[in-house]
């Protein structure tokens, strides 16, 4: 047997599961390094997804790349405090709430993204799974930057799509992904309850000078 006559679809869908796992345990406990299995998924992703027929979740996946390196940015420099002129202190990007009018600015791109998305599903491909193909692509693009920016309720948008997904996969005959998501659905409503005990437990901690 020969390299080319090898199972790649099946080793990549291990491959790709097993990557998962690591981003499913950062990602609960806000472990920077989440950003890592974000710029390796999407690779392994994209060959699955394509072949699949699953061409917005493969598109996506060129966004989850460069949202994954701004978002280890985002992190890992934090916030700046104190005056350029002076010894400038760095601090970690918190866990906080999404602001009221950049929640409401992601529903409006969410929606958009989505009618956007299926339209070009429905009448330019052959997806047989427009509808759901768009909106887990849609709320994604959304759910990556609250996640980039810590915001905890990239959580509740996580929860949403990981649900959908198990269906989808399971459809699509992608049984792996579609046990994968189903760990993810279970992680993201325990997720919520970590990042707010953290995000109460950083707020209650005194700030040093």
């Amino acid at each position: 047997m020969t390299l080319y006559d090898l199972p790649w679809d099946t080793i990549l869908e291990v491959l790709g599961f097993s990557v998962g796992i690591l981003y499913l345990w950062w990602e609960y406990h806000a472990d920077s390094r989440l950003w890592f299995a974000s710029i390796v998924m999407p690779t392994i992703s994209m060959w699955i997804y394509f072949h699949k027929g699953i061409y917005a979740d493969f598109a996506i996946n060129i966004y989850y790349f460069l949202i994954a390196v701004y978002g280890y940015i985002a992190w890992t420099r934090g916030i700046r405090h104190g005056k350029k002129s002076s010894a400038t202190k760095i601090k970690q990007l918190p866990i906080r709430h999404i602001p009221r009018r950049q929640l409401l600015s992601c529903s409006a791109i969410f929606l958009l993204l989505w009618i956007a998305l299926y339209c070009g599903l429905r009448y330019l491909t052959d997806s047989t799974v427009p509808v759901a193909d768009a909106f887990t692509t849609a709320l994604s693009i959304v759910a990556m930057w609250m996640l980039a920016r810590k915001y905890i309720e990239q959580w509740i948008a996580w929860i949403a799509v990981d649900a959908v997904c198990v269906a989808l996969y399971s459809y699509k005959g992608i049984y792996l992904y579609g046990i994968l998501y189903g760990a993810y659905t279970i992680v993201a409503f325990k997720g919520y309850r970590n990042w707010k005990r953290l995000m109460q437990s950083h707020q209650s901690t005194p700030q040093a000078d």
